[in-house]
């Protein structure tokens, strides 16, 4: 049997013959991982590349294209390589290896999306080497984990999760950008700032639209698991519910008070991290614990 086959994610090639078919439904199964595990890989690479481009654009202080066209190849590959994976496996897989390799993914879409409306090469420096490391786990785990089929519902709120997470991940790397440029300005080092980080107010302006779209869908996942499932305790979901709900909380507060005083600087910066740890928890730190520590799937 080759060394990259995956039997526990090709079961279905199975169901429909007999144990006759079990060497051609090993290849089906091995050519679905090598082609998953070779775009994740090259995705991977890609990632890295786009940062390299990045940063030869801030040394050179020059705009171009060729960074953000090598990242959207790289996002592109990237969820060929999961959606291929998924077609081999019969249903999505969302485990902690998975989802971190979807959060990073969306997490480099989001940067390029914003590069096409304005300048943003100082987060895809920080953002495409995140999305690639993110991404070499579940390419090399062995063996995988075997995707549970779930209902649609149940699979809506999961993919809510994962965007509400990656918009907010992205906002709290633009609000640490945002201290930065603020020390640097107070520090009277502005030049040195203003070459390789985007003017305060648009950094500023950045982060409130990220947390925007980070309270919206927030709201929506919240909204879907309330709806959807149906016995908190039974799934051990308390304390992610709860976890969520604070940091939902939190984010609301910071949009509020943006709107009604005005608040920014470090108060926004220190509301965002506090968002995103209780976040943080909520998802992955709840998924670290069940799913490879405790081994619960």
């Amino acid at each position: 049997m080759p060394p990259f086959t995956k039997l526990g994610t090709c079961l279905h090639p199975l169901r429909q013959g007999t144990i006759e078919t079990l060497p051609q439904a090993v290849f089906v199964c091995d050519t679905f991982t090598m082609t998953s595990l070779s775009l994740q890989l090259i995705a991977s690479i890609l990632y890295f590349g786009t940062t390299y481009l990045a940063m030869e654009q801030v040394r050179h202080q020059r705009r171009g294209l060729s960074a953000m066209v090598l990242g959207l190849i790289a996002v592109d590959l990237h969820a060929v390589g999961y959606a291929w994976h998924s077609w081999g496996a019969g249903a999505p897989n969302l485990h902690f290896f998975a989802a971190l390799s979807l959060v990073g993914m969306v997490m480099a879409a989001v940067s390029l999306l914003q590069s096409i409306k304005q300048q943003a090469t100082a987060l895809q420096i920080v953002i495409m080497p995140i999305a690639g490391i993110c991404a070499i786990p579940f390419a090399l785990q062995t063996p995988p984990l075997q995707p549970i089929a779930l209902d649609w519902r149940i699979q809506a709120h999961a993919w809510l999760a994962l965007f509400s997470y990656a918009a907010l991940s992205v906002a709290t790397i633009t609000a640490l950008m945002l201290a930065a440029q603020e020390r640097r300005l107070r520090q009277r080092r502005a030049l040195i700032a203003q070459s390789v980080l985007p003017p305060l107010i648009q950094i500023e302006s950045l982060l409130f639209r990220l947390l925007q779209a980070a309270f919206l869908l927030l709201t929506l996942t919240l909204l879907s698991g309330a709806l959807f499932i149906e016995d908190l305790f039974a799934q051990h979901l308390v304390h992610k519910t709860v976890l969520s709900i604070l940091s939902w909380i939190v984010l609301g507060v910071l949009l509020a008070g943006r709107y009604r005083y005005g608040w920014r600087g470090r108060k926004a910066v220190r509301l965002t991290l506090l968002s995103m740890g209780l976040l943080l928890l909520a998802f992955f730190g709840s998924k670290l614990v069940i799913e490879l520590i405790l081994q619960r799937h």
